[in-house]
């Protein structure tokens, strides 16, 4: 079977609660950012929105834009690791009734990774990380015949944080290089870009065909001001860059010229998932024959229609005519 991408990620349950400001500063955490927690942490965080209506699904940001791509109606599979629980066979229910492929066996030891996530109401979202056996993802988990078969390999940028799952985002890397399969990467958060800057350039430079950051990432990145100014940095080194940039759209960098991406007006509900939906629309474009600038309309307006909701998922997925209204515009 081919695949449109094959994304490679920690496999976490997404556990989501509309809360106030105070109910985040009463966790201790910083309020937007992600910040990664032990188990008995993790536990606190969970209990203290316990009473609040929550909304589950599988997550982790490659996970969420593989979803994206198949709710497109694209080709996709998926590598993460769960363990043998209640919350790991959620997680793989949930990703294989979208049409997903996955098959790295669930592991027997330790428990499935979560990420509590607190949406206020300036539609920021608060979350905080349990990685569990998700950070146990080893480089044999990665299947070369998977990866021989899909047009794109998709690696986050959060892999980085462990040595052993880095070690898993490498061997997919040297897979694609092997195959002929192009290479997309995406920065996941401004404190790894901070954490890892050097090895992120030594990526740029080296295997990655497409990078997606959003505009604070490459602004750390590049140590430059200015959204073009950074997506011509980058695109000195890398074939494709694309910069979201929030409500005013992105810029997309490929064969030497930038193109303006404009936004989409909605009302902001929820930012969990944006950068990732709008990667899952770029990258189901350009495997399904739109142009950069196609690809790029789409996914503007797929992260749209994620922030103008709850959760990571889109609640209307778009069809195939509006797929094709959209790539016509």
């Amino acid at each position: 079977m081919q695949f449109d991408v094959y994304g490679i990620g920690n496999a976490l349950v997404d556990v989501q609660a509309q809360v106030s400001d105070e109910v985040v500063q009463k966790t201790g955490f910083e309020k937007g950012i992600m910040t990664l927690v032990d188990d008995p942490q993790q536990k606190e965080v969970l209990a203290a929105i316990s009473d609040l209506p929550l909304n589950r699904c599988a997550g982790g940001s490659a996970a969420n834009t593989i979803v994206g791509i198949a709710d497109f109606g694209g080709q996709a599979a998926y590598c993460g690791k769960v363990a043998a629980d209640e919350v790991g066979e959620f997680f793989l229910n949930d990703m294989r009734k979208t049409g997903i492929s996955i098959d790295v066996p669930p592991t027997t030891a330790g428990q499935s990774g979560t990420c509590a996530i607190m949406i206020t109401p300036d539609a920021q979202r608060t979350m905080i990380t349990n990685l569990g056996v998700s950070s146990s993802l080893a480089p044999n988990d990665v299947d070369e015949e998977i990866v021989k078969c899909s047009s794109y390999v998709y690696i986050e940028g959060y892999l980085f944080t462990n040595d052993t799952t880095k070690a898993a985002a490498y061997r997919a890397i040297d897979l694609a290089k092997k195959h002929g399969t192009k290479i997309a990467f995406t920065a996941s958060d401004p404190f790894l870009v901070n954490m890892m800057r050097e090895e992120m350039w030594e990526l740029i430079k080296g295997p990655v065909d497409l990078f997606f950051c959003n505009e604070e990432e490459a602004m750390s990145l590049t140590q430059k001001t200015d959204p073009i100014e950074c997506a011509s940095e980058i695109h000195k080194h890398s074939e494709n860059v694309a910069i979201t940039m929030g409500a005013r759209g992105s810029i997309v960098m490929n064969d030497g010229q930038p193109l303006s991406v404009d936004g989409v007006d909605t009302d902001a509900v929820d930012t969990t998932g944006a950068g990732d939906m709008y990667a899952g629309g770029m990258l189901y474009g350009i495997t399904n024959g739109l142009s950069w600038q196609q690809a790029g309309h789409l996914a503007s307006h797929a992260a749209a229609r994620i922030v103008s909701q709850l959760g990571a998922r889109m609640n209307k997925k778009f069809t195939q005519s509006e797929i094709e209204e959209l790539a016509n515009h």
